[in-house]
């Protein structure tokens, strides 16, 4: 079967489970109908928050109307010139719950992501490397490398399968197809989620050629291997590349054809445009195989746009805490700003492919920080609104949004305390929520959890979402709905 007819099978499928399952696709009151491009969606606002007063019959709830004809008209298209593939590391269901609480209240919205139309869950488990079993809590890079090429993985690796061979990803995929690609994250470049569309390691900590000379010495470029992962994505070549993680651009080649020389230069004499702050990616207007642009906007992770309140033994019954605005941030480049323009250099007569990911959510759960956490949830929202403005107006964009794994953090009843970490925060309601991370005692060392995660997805071929998926089906679908010959070098 050819790749556009297993996508075509996959869309039927998809059908048959929002028969069977009823499905809520979301769709405005001010529905217009089928647009000419057949998609549906690219015409309709959908307005997903409560009624009306939430206190009175029928205020909360957030259904317009019946949804069975607008699901039927939205996945009329199984093809798209262009996918946005936008990842909230660590993301699931809590960490949105909580956000939009917090944020929006217990009856709004978070923008963009709860306006996508179509929607289900996947399983994220990862392969134990020695018995190839389950191993049911994935890590980022082990999930990435399931999405990116298809393939499960072990906790740790990066583009590479259980026995470590090479895997090709989307990315890749996309750029032998001929299309632009783009990748872009509020983490180092090198951090696993960016990583896995451009590198194959066998450890996702070998960022560069001394890490990957001590941690994963086989795939050193004087062992034979491919080389770190910062000298990969400067061969993989992505048209756009924003992020950070500027100080291991500072070491030295030990081997190759740029043996001796600092990573920056390598990315120079490879044609890179190499921007250094917001300013500087505002001037640029074009981005090519022949000037690709890399943008790398901090020495390690950009820093998180609210500043720390973190949960503490006793916290949850400490006076209610607002989030505030990290100072550190500055002039840093926000998520959506990046967003918006990797997709304006990108578009065009070609198509392109675009990896998106708000990698911190991750980061301020780890270090049980729920203002951090909730700050970096909203410049996820910020950056799936840039992406659908585009496809809704583009009419021929696929917008998926999901996480990678769940996490720790947990909403309870207000002012408790737990065996875990706790800390209560006032809510746009006026009232105030209690958050708990209950997998460590010490900030910092909290753990991700094996819960499925939420997918959701706007636009041509977002059917392929619906019901339960694994955390590998967007490799295919996405290669199908691009119309991606998987095997083309």
């Amino acid at each position: 079967m050819t790749n556009l007819g297993r996508g075509k099978a996959r869309t039927a499928l998809a059908v048959s489970a929002v028969a069977v399952l009823g499905v809520v696709a979301a769709c405005g009151s001010n529905d217009s109908g089928p647009g000419t491009s057949g998609d549906t969606a690219a015409k309709v606002e959908i307005n997903r928050q409560a009624a009306g007063d939430i206190t009175t019959h029928g205020g909360a709830k957030r259904l317009a109307g019946d949804q069975t004809q607008a699901i039927a008209d939205s996945i009329q298209r199984s093809t798209a010139k262009n996918v946005i593939l936008v990842i909230g590391d660590g993301t699931a269901n809590q960490e949105l719950t909580l956000a939009r609480d917090y944020e929006w209240g217990a009856g709004g919205k978070v923008p963009g992501i709860d306006e996508l139309p179509l929607s289900g869950d996947y399983t994220t488990y990862a392969l134990d490397k020695t018995t190839k079993k389950p191993d049911y809590t994935t890590d980022s890079a082990a999930s990435g490398s399931a999405w990116a090429t298809g393939t499960k993985t072990y906790n740790g690796a990066v583009g590479v399968d259980v026995n470590g061979k090479p895997q090709r990803s989307i990315l890749e995929i996309a750029k032998a197809n001929g299309r632009k690609t783009g990748n872009v994250t509020t983490t180092e470049l090198q951090d696993a989620t960016p990583a896995v569309q451009v590198a194959h390691v066998s450890q996702r900590k070998c960022y560069g050629p001394v890490a990957t000379k001590e941690k994963c010495s086989s795939d050193a470029l004087e062992n034979g291997g491919l080389g770190s992962i910062t000298e990969q994505l400067i061969t993989a070549r992505a048209d756009v590349t924003l992020g950070g993680g500027w100080k291991t651009f500072q070491e030295t080649a030990t081997a190759g054809q740029y043996n001796g020389k600092t990573l920056e230069v390598q990315a120079k004499e490879r044609g890179y445009r190499i921007v250094r702050s917001g300013s500087e990616l505002d001037a640029v207007s074009t981005a090519s195989q022949d000037e690709p642009v890399l943008g790398v906007f901090a020495d390690g992770n950009l820093p998180r746009v609210w500043d720390k309140a973190t949960a503490t033994k006793d916290g949850g019954k400490e006076a209610p805490v607002t989030c505030a605005p990290n100072p550190a941030f500055g002039a840093t480049p926000k998520l959506a700003s990046m967003t918006k323009k990797a997709i304006d250099l990108l578009k065009g007569d070609k198509g392109f492919f675009l990896q998106v990911e708000s990698g911190s959510v991750d980061k301020a759960n780890h270090d049980a920080d729920p203002c951090g956490q909730i700050g970096e949830t909203v410049q996820l929202s910020e950056a799936v609104s840039a992406a659908l403005d585009f496809a809704k107006q583009d009419k021929d964009t696929l917008v998926i949004v999901t996480g990678d794994h769940a996490h720790t953090s947990q909403i309870i009843e207000a002012g408790t305390v737990t065996p875990g970490l706790t800390r209560t925060l006032n809510t746009k309601d006026g009232g105030v929520l209690t958050v708990n991370y209950g997998t460590s005692l010490d900030p910092g060392e909290e753990q991700h959890t094996g819960g499925q995660v939420r997918i959701a997805a706007y636009g041509p071929g977002a059917a392929n979402v619906v019901g339960l998926t694994d955390q590998t089906d967007p490799f295919f679908y996405i290669t199908d709905v691009l119309g991606l010959d998987r095997e083309k070098k």
